[in-house]
């Protein structure tokens, strides 16, 4: 594969602009498939990066060529589909129509399913599972800010693609079970909806033991629905998904400081969630607590947390009226 064809991303939302614009800053050529807003906002004031780390990058647009039209999927040799889960049948369609035969599929995607929807639609194209560890926020100024630390992680393949997609200040890693890593992240996606609900920065948050017990009664939840479905979850971070929740349930004096090894976390990240719904979006709820009920109602198993999460997202998303802002206890009386 020519290293010097476009590397396209096909849903250039947060993920999909920090993603394509780290790939820019080190001269790779990138284009991004956006909405006209995005399009229009990067085409009068270019693209602006920061992370938590200090770091502050500007791009013109023409270093990421920002367009609304699908036509620019022909040209790449890479093609990163950063939609919300919703959106991946659609833009597996666009792919389909617009790729070149050889072009590798990279799902840089929540959840746990868009990959079999993706090799559904591009039987003759490669496809890829990915998952992004890491916060990132566009900012009501425009720029895109990554909030938390980790490393991208791609599926193994014989042209190493995961190495292709390295970048300064954008370390990739590969894997041979990347469904193991989703199903990780996705334990570790379940703590998105309740700070969506809280109207509370993420770090805030987590220093806070009623909301990390909350936080751990919905991990466990999932693990036990994980645990009778036969699913072995690899962690999204350095610490095993069963032992996250005994964790999250310590001291505020143990826990901190394993936090600060383990991760780190700007002062204001927020999940995507509550992106969405600040911003009237639909969210992901039913492709993170939404699997999880799905299992549990397979298996057996009771989820009455999840349920109740799910709820109250939904009912949110209604009003359209952001964040309810509800506390831990009102989450678990309600």
């Amino acid at each position: 594969m020519n290293a010097q064809r476009p590397v396209c991303i096909a849903g250039a939302g947060s993920i999909g602009c920090f993603v394509g614009g780290m790939l820019a800053v080190t001269g790779r050529p990138v284009s991004l498939l956006a909405r006209p807003r995005v399009v229009d906002g990067i085409a009068r004031h270019g693209l602006e990066l920061t992370s938590f780390e200090g770091g502050r990058w500007q791009l013109s647009a023409e270093q990421v060529n920002p367009s609304d039209d699908p036509a620019i999927i022909k040209d790449a040799g890479i093609v990163i589909v950063a939609v919300k889960s919703g959106d991946t049948a659609a833009m597996a369609g666009l792919i389909a129509r617009y790729a070149a035969a050889d072009a590798a599929i990279v799902s840089l995607q929540n959840g746990v399913g868009n990959v079999a929807i993706l090799k559904r639609a591009l039987p003759g194209h490669r496809v890829l599972g990915g998952m992004v560890p890491f916060n990132v926020v566009t900012q009501d100024d425009g720029t895109v800010h990554r909030a938390t630390s980790g490393a991208l992680v791609i599926e193994r393949d014989s042209d190493d693609t995961a190495a292709r997609l390295t970048a300064t200040d954008l370390p990739v890693q590969s894997t041979g079970n990347i469904a193991g890593v989703q199903w990780g992240k996705l334990l570790v996606n379940l703590s998105n909806a309740l700070n969506a609900l809280s109207d509370l920065p993420l770090h805030a948050q987590l220093q806070q033991r009623a909301w990390r017990l909350l936080f751990a009664d919905q991990m466990a939840e999932g693990l036990a629905v994980l645990r009778a479905a036969g699913i072995s979850p690899i962690a999204a971070t350095a610490i095993p998904p069963w032992l996250t929740p005994h964790l999250l349930r310590l001291p505020d004096g143990i826990f901190g400081p394993i936090l600060r090894r383990v991760m780190k976390i700007d002062i204001n990240a927020r999940s995507s969630m509550w992106e969405d719904l600040q911003r009237g979006r639909p969210t992901e709820i039913d492709y993170l607590q939404g699997v999880i009920l799905q299992l549990a109602n397979q298996h057996g198993v009771a989820t009455p947390l999840s349920r109740r999460v799910i709820e109250m997202v939904k009912a949110a998303e209604a009003a359209r009226c952001g964040s309810p802002a509800l506390s831990a206890q009102q989450i678990r009386d309600l």
